[in-house]
């Protein structure tokens, strides 16, 4: 049994090859095997997640989910705790594994209660798993309410109730798990849109089954290499940064996209300002070098455009397309990108150019490219995230909630990294900053966006409990070393 790190890069599968893998692993295996290693694994993790727990309800569905609670109540009796069942299902109805974990259950002396319990010290949540084709209702809706309601901890098996296992989409009502024990393989939506706040913290256990026949549909981010710089090299090897946007009013954006380009070890950072009335030099930061747009040879520079770019960026955007040696685009840029069928082409034409491109929408952003809507983007985030990458020829940052990078025919990568702290004015333009400073250093585009997301979480895990976390702070944190 595993404990998910974020340091460590896992495969993410679908609901589909997940059910293929358990239909092999059961064909190859003696009759209800698989239920039984589960119902183990289960309860081994109940045992060392509540070590003193002693009433423990075990909310079984009437599918397989199901007989893996009951398969576990077994072990916990033998074990000296209390376990208290309630199960959705009937003998005569139930799938042949979990009415043979209910029958072991009754030879086990356990009954089966037909309401929960007044009070527990642990919820074993077994109602759904993959199994869930529509909402909860009744009963299990009843119960469901009743779980998140209490204060005891949470132990879901495979995922919580309710839980989308491809899209990570909560239906209503849905499982709030404290902990959650992916079995067979990692479910996508335990990382994406509501799963990261549904699932608490994820375990994994493959009860012994080979899933390496199944390709994974994504892959969960692991932290990227970081190569210490070699004492030989100079400003000149680690590129220039040029950040084009901060129009009036939105100066702040531009600068904090600099900064962090700046902290992130970029060579040179220039900032093209859009406002004839801004500064021509940020005294708190004398490194950044304030131009104008017109001066700059973009040509040999990663542009990081759009940060604070208002309507001003759609001027400019198109020769910062046909000419920009590697781009960025962001918020303004991204906006005007949507809505101008021209700009478009000259962004799918900088692919057969070889010309890095990497872009950074936000739900609302996507939607708009998409031309379609936030709720459709959030109901699908991977499948967004991968038709935008085939659509400009590109690869796409789409933040939220397990942020996702995506570059057909690249494997997407889901970011376990980063919290509700990053939910703040200013923190986009930081990773803007971020992946354009990678991309100057030589980074080839898909790299350089895994390793600017994945950092970027990670500053905002680590960050003090007593500190608040801006976007200014942020970029100054960052330590290009890793």
């Amino acid at each position: 049994m595993l404990k998910l790190d974020a340091r460590c890069s896992h495969p993410l599968h679908d609901s589909a090859a997940t059910r293929r893998i358990e239909l092999a692993g059961s064909a190859a295996l003696p009759p209800h095997t698989l239920m039984q290693r589960a119902g183990l694994a289960v309860a081994r993790l109940a045992l060392a997640l509540s070590p003193h727990a002693q009433r423990i309800w075990i909310a079984c569905g009437p599918g397989n989910n199901g007989g893996d609670g009951l398969a576990a109540a077994v072990h916990l009796q033998q074990w000296g705790k209390q376990p208290v069942l309630t199960w959705l299902g009937t003998p005569g109805q139930a799938p042949a594994d979990a009415a043979d974990a209910h029958a072991r259950a009754l030879q086990a002396g356990i009954a089966v209660a037909d309401s929960p319990p007044a009070q527990w010290d642990l919820c074993i949540d077994a109602l759904l798993g993959l199994g869930a084709a529509r909402p909860a209702q009744e009963r299990m809706a009843e119960w469901i309410t009743r779980i998140n309601a209490a204060s005891a901890p949470v132990l879901a098996v495979d995922l919580p109730s309710g839980l989308n296992p491809d899209t990570g989409c909560a239906s209503q009502p849905c499982v709030r798990a404290s902990h959650t024990l992916s079995l067979l393989t990692l479910k996508l939506g335990l990382f994406t849109a509501h799963g990261r706040d549904q699932a608490g913290q994820v375990w994994f256990d493959d009860l012994g089954v080979d899933c390496g026949v199944e390709p994974a549909r994504a892959l969960l981010a692991g932290a990227p290499a970081c190569a210490p710089r070699p004492h030989a090299t100079h400003k000149g090897s680690y590129g220039d940064v040029a950040i084009v946007g901060g129009a009036p009013g939105m100066t702040g954006a531009a600068l904090l996209a600099a900064s962090a380009a700046l902290h992130a070890g970029a060579g040179r950072v220039f900032v093209a300002l859009l406002d004839n009335a801004a500064p021509t030099v940020d005294t708190r930061q004398p490194e950044l070098m304030l131009r104008p747009l017109e001066s700059l040879e973009v040509q040999a520079m990663t542009v990081v455009c759009g940060c604070g770019g208002g309507a001003a960026i759609r001027a400019p955007l198109a020769r910062l397309l046909s000419t920009a040696r590697h781009a960025v685009l962001d918020a303004d840029a991204l906006n005007a990108l949507a809505s101008d069928s021209q700009l478009q082409t000259l962004l799918r034409a900088r692919a057969h150019r070889q010309r890095a491109t990497v872009l950074t929408p936000h739900p609302l952003e996507a939607a708009r490219l998409l031309g379609s809507t936030v709720e459709a983007v959030q109901q699908d985030r991977l499948g967004a995230a991968e038709t935008l990458a085939r659509r400009f020829d590109c690869t796409v940052v789409l933040k939220g909630s397990g942020s996702i990078v995506a570059a057909p025919p690249r494997p997407s990568v889901v970011n376990a990294t980063g919290n509700a702290r990053l939910a703040t004015a200013g923190t986009g333009d930081v990773l803007a900053g971020l992946i354009g400073a990678a991309l100057a250093a030589g980074q080839p585009a898909y790299e350089a966006a895994c390793q600017a997301v994945y950092h970027h979480g990670r500053l905002a895990d680590r960050w003090p409990a007593t500190q608040p976390l801006t976007a200014g702070a942020l970029a100054r944190a960052v330590d290009f070393s890793g």
